[in-house]
Formats: C-alpha cells, structure tokens, sequence
C-alpha cells in the first residue's frame, strides 16, 4: 500500500471486489441427477454461504450490522451482509438490523455492513447435459479504511475452483486537507500482487488492466487438472480406459469455453 495521506473527512471511495468461481462436474447418467442437486444445496447452502461471508467480513476488519440470506428451489442460494468499518453503538444501529444474530434454518437471511456490503449468489446448472456448471458470484464493497483485497486469498482456497474471474475498481474521491481530489488510496498495478504465490502456482493467469480509471481485471485457471474432482460419484479408476479419454475431453473442452470465452 501506498503511504497514508492525510483527508478532509471521511474516506469517501468505493472499492469493490467481485469474484466468480466456476466449478465443473461431469455427471454420469440421469440417476444421479437428483443425488446432485442435493450435493449442490448441501454444499452451496445459504447456511453454508454465510460462514464463509462471516470470515471475509473479519478478514478485512469489518463489522456486521445485518444479514439476509435465501435457499432456492429446486437449486441455489444468495447471502447478503450489510457491514461497518467500526464498531456502532447499538443504540444507532437501525431496528431493522439483525447484527448478524440470525434465526437458524429460517431459509431466509440478509445481512449488511454499514456503508459497504458482501454478498454471494450460487447460479448451478441443472441440464440435460453430463457436463453441469455450479458458479459462484462473490461481491465484497467497501469505503473507509478497509479493503476488500484482503480476502482474496481465503476465498480461492475456499472454494478451490479451476477458474477464477476478479475484478476490482474503485469509484468516487476524497479530498486531502489542502481540497486536492484523490481517486485511489493505494498504488496497484494488478490484482495479481494480492494473490499468494502458492495460490498462482500451476495457474495461467490473464490480466486486463486500466489504471487511469481504476479497474483491474484477472482471471485465473489452474492447469494441474485432476479428473477427479470433476467426477460425481465416481472415481477415475472405476472407468475404462478410453471412457476416461472422453470425460476429459468433454471436461477440458467446458474449461477452456469458459475461460477463452469461446462457444
């Protein structure tokens, strides 16, 4: 980070991470079909979802006000924190705010930060195909000291998927103490300084980068393919040989679609 400098108040600029995880299964055969779709809204649960934003919200050094959260029929799920730099005396903090104290397995949680907000959205797919797509959209946005970049790492390893898109930008300005405007607080060059070197390893990753108007855009594949992760309920070893050949194929083929943006 670059050195501090001094404001005229509040720290007014929006910064504001997003991240998708695309996770890939191949699925043999209509049976397992429902045995997946259960996989999916056990894993990817509302419930489960929260946990993960309870730790980003500590990570970067912010406080809940609220939580909302929502499971979807037949899959899917969405979680939304409303968050604060600092701590808030309760006697300020709106009615409406459950300060992250949620009812269990209500189905239904919503939670925000004050003046910034993480949220994650599940979009899996439920086809017709062997091939099924489960992506996972995070979006942490923050103002004031905290930075959501801090929490890069965690969620990579987290969710430990084969492609990986973040972008990061920063809208608004401040002031210093002399009115001069300033559009950025910190010195980056690309979100690629905020990922560990353990977690680039094996991966191929793509910059496209507009420092003047404060976007930075990465995306990420890991190309140390492991065909079982890819399989539901089955294990590469259970297969013949030339069935093995094709499910990689097919698997390959869905990674490099999404990652190159082909058809």
């Amino acid at each position: 980070m670059s050195k501090k400098y001094k404001l005229y108040g509040f720290n007014n600029l929006t910064k504001t991470l997003n991240m998708n995880f695309y996770n890939i299964y191949y699925i043999d055969g209509n049976e397992l079909k429902e045995k997946y779709i259960d996989y999916i809204n056990c894993n990817y649960s509302a419930d489960n979802l929260t946990k993960v934003l309870r730790k980003v919200t500590k990570m970067i050094g912010a406080n809940i006000l609220n939580i909302a959260k929502q499971d979807y029929d037949p899959q899917g799920a969405s979680v939304n924190l409303l968050i604060s730099e600092g701590q808030i005396p309760v006697v300020k903090i709106d009615d409406s705010c459950n300060r992250g104290n949620v009812i269990p397995n209500n189905g239904h949680v919503v939670g925000h930060l004050d003046k910034s907000h993480v949220t994650v959205h599940t979009y899996p797919e439920n086809n017709n195909s062997d091939i099924s797509v489960v992506r996972i959209d995070i979006e942490v946005s923050t103002c004031g000291e905290i930075s959501p970049l801090e929490a890069i790492n965690y969620l990579i390893e987290e969710f430990g998927s084969d492609i990986i898109t973040l972008d990061f930008r920063v809208r608004g300005f401040n002031r210093d103490i002399n009115g001069r405007k300033r559009y950025n607080d910190n010195n980056i060059k690309s979100i690629q300084e905020f990922i560990s070197d353990d977690n680039k390893l094996f991966c191929e990753l793509v910059d496209f980068n507009l420092p003047k108007e404060n976007i930075y855009y990465t995306k990420m594949r890991n190309d140390d393919f492991e065909i079982d992760k890819h399989l539901f309920n089955l294990k590469e070893q259970d297969l013949q040989d030339k069935k093995v050949k094709c499910i990689i194929e097919k698997i390959k083929n869905e990674l490099n679609s999404i990652f190159y943006g082909q058809k």
